[in-house]
């Protein structure tokens, strides 16, 4: 009755541990400041987890030089081009000729600061170089320009720089809408005084409306909050505006004025006698 138990046990085991390995191979590795964990900055992380959402995303470029120079760029920010590799590779150079890959820069020798509207990525640790730059290790310097609207975009090869003996480096760059700093938006001693003045204006309009109607039960202009007294204000408003605003003195007498009884005169009974036929 043991030996099934134990057989049973040992499967379940050995299950456990191939889907814990299965998912450790599935995550993705991410960018690994150069030093020790502890002596990683603030800012560094913090960049880090700005740069986040260009991860999901690839980017290619090609670069044709001459017949024998024809390659093929790929990058990914913070993440391995290959994953199934597990060569750390985040920017990788395909020779189209030949099909031959050189791993510019990897992720797990990453460095990144920031200014005001730009980040700078840098890949070290790359494949060594052959002839040029005392064969010291490939380093990959993308440079992300803030562009906003924009998640990622326009991704090139600037230059080479392999002519000196040492601090060789690929420089390439690209525009980001997270390389942009904050939009503060600062609002006016005026503007916050409007609002107030507004916001105040609506809830006296609207909960004076509301208790006039479900309280008091008024209908008609009488649910308008206190309708009287602006109505008196309003007639007030418009007598002071005719004051001020007339262009004649209120008792100057009429332009027109009829002619009353008192001032005619009697008639003389002969004045049309000699209009009569004889």
């Amino acid at each position: 009755m043991s030996s099934p138990c134990c057989t049973s046990a040992v499967l379940v085991v050995f299950m456990a541990l191939a889907v814990s390995v299965g998912a450790e191979e599935s995550k993705e590795r991410s960018c690994d400041v150069i030093g020790d964990e502890n002596s990683e900055s603030q800012m560094e992380r913090a960049l880090l987890k700005k740069l986040e959402p260009l991860s999901q995303m690839r980017f290619n470029v090609t670069v044709e030089k001459s017949k024998t120079e024809n390659y093929i760029y790929h990058f990914r920010v913070c993440r391995e081009v290959n994953s199934t590799l597990h060569d750390f590779g985040g920017l990788v150079q395909t020779d189209r000729q030949n099909g031959r890959t050189t791993v510019i820069g990897r992720i797990n020798e990453t460095q990144v600061f920031n200014g005001s509207d730009w980040i700078m990525l840098i890949y070290k640790g790359g494949d060594s170089y052959g002839s040029h730059c005392s064969g010291e290790k490939r380093r990959a310097v993308i440079m992300i320009s803030c562009k906003r609207g924009v998640t990622a975009s326009s991704f090139t090869v600037i230059s080479e720089e392999r002519e000196k003996e040492q601090e060789c480096f690929y420089l390439f760059e690209m525009d980001s809408s997270v390389a942009c700093p904050a939009e503060d938006s600062h609002l006016s001693v005026g503007s916050i005084l409007l609002i107030t003045l507004a916001s105040l204006i609506a809830v006296y309009i609207i909960g004076g409306f509301l208790y006039q109607r479900l309280v008091v039960g008024a209908k008609g202009m009488e649910q308008f909050p206190h309708f009287a007294f602006w109505q008196d204000l309003g007639n007030l408003v418009a007598d002071g505006c005719d004051f001020v605003c007339r262009s004649k003195p209120r008792n100057v007498p009429a332009a027109y004025r009829g002619v009353g009884d008192d001032q005619l005169g009697e008639e003389s009974e002969e004045r049309d006698d000699h209009l009569l036929p004889m």
